[in-house]
């Protein structure tokens, strides 16, 4: 079994782990466990659990309204200074910091793809629907929507795009999910 799903965090602020990054249920590929560090850890999973981002905003209101509106996330708890969101599922809390995200890049395909980022593994029809939704709101893309890999190992589609604080978002989904780790 193929783990490492937490080699390069880069510099986001707050990650906490409980489950394996955007997917719903190990049953996809008909494991019992999943590994959530690599073929040598202790830590193995019977059941698949949702992650906890938070994230650093510099404008809480325009970044509520984003990721509630524009993502159609429900909204959870929050304060004055923060917002729980369900993102696919999964924990996503925005933080106001007064400060924009700092970015940085590297080449891949072509394309200089944001670091840090973050997003999830949704299922193709779920992925073409989002971002078609997103076409019709003229989201500014950094990364337009495509697809990488087509008919080869590892087929996917991809998109990345800003929230209103510059924290960079991908989005993909695989042809076959099974190849999630394939090489």
């Amino acid at each position: 079994m193929t783990c490492g799903l937490l080699t390069n965090l880069g510099s986001i602020p707050h990650v906490g782990v409980i489950g394996f990054f955007g997917f719903r249920h190990a049953e996809i590929w008909g494991m019992e466990k999943l590994c959530i560090f690599s073929k040598k850890s202790p830590f193995e999973m019977k059941k698949l659990n949702p992650f906890h981002l938070a994230i650093p905003v510099n404008d809480l209101a325009a970044c509520r309204e984003f990721y509630g509106q524009v993502l159609k996330c429900p909204e959870g708890r929050s304060s004055d200074q923060w917002v729980d969101f369900d993102l696919f599922g999964h924990q996503l809390v925005i933080h106001e910091t007064g400060s924009p995200a700092a970015q940085e890049s590297n080449p891949v395909d072509g394309h200089a793809v944001p670091i840090p980022h973050f997003g999830v593994v949704l299922d193709w029809e779920d992925w073409t629907n989002l971002s078609n939704h997103l076409q019709s709101l003229a989201i500014d893309f950094i990364i337009k929507p495509y697809i990488r890999f087509p008919g080869q190992i590892g087929e996917q589609a991809t998109m990345f795009f800003l929230d209103p604080s510059g924290n960079a978002l991908e989005f993909k989904a695989f042809k076959s999910m099974d190849q999630l780790f394939a090489k």
